[in-house]
């Protein structure tokens, strides 16, 4: 599996109980329920798809755009 921004999203709304449609591109995540154990998963999750992240560049910033920045490469 490839690490898409669709993958992301799902990724998101899986830790946090919701449809992919339902997370705001630029909503706070924590504010929607998000835990650092929760992010960590992901953080984890992502690494094993072949993401270079570390748990403090997402957590700056908790939102899927900036989410996604960081994990494309923009």
């Amino acid at each position: 599996m490839q690490l898409t921004r669709d993958v992301v999203c799902a990724d998101i709304a899986e830790q946090l109980y919701m449809e992919p449609e339902e997370v705001a591109a630029s909503g706070d995540l924590f504010g929607e329920g998000l835990d650092s154990v929760g992010l960590l998963t992901l953080v984890e999750r992502w690494r094993e798809l072949g993401a270079e992240v570390a748990f403090v560049d997402l957590a700056e910033r908790p939102t899927l755009d900036a989410w996604w920045q960081v994990l494309s490469g923009g």
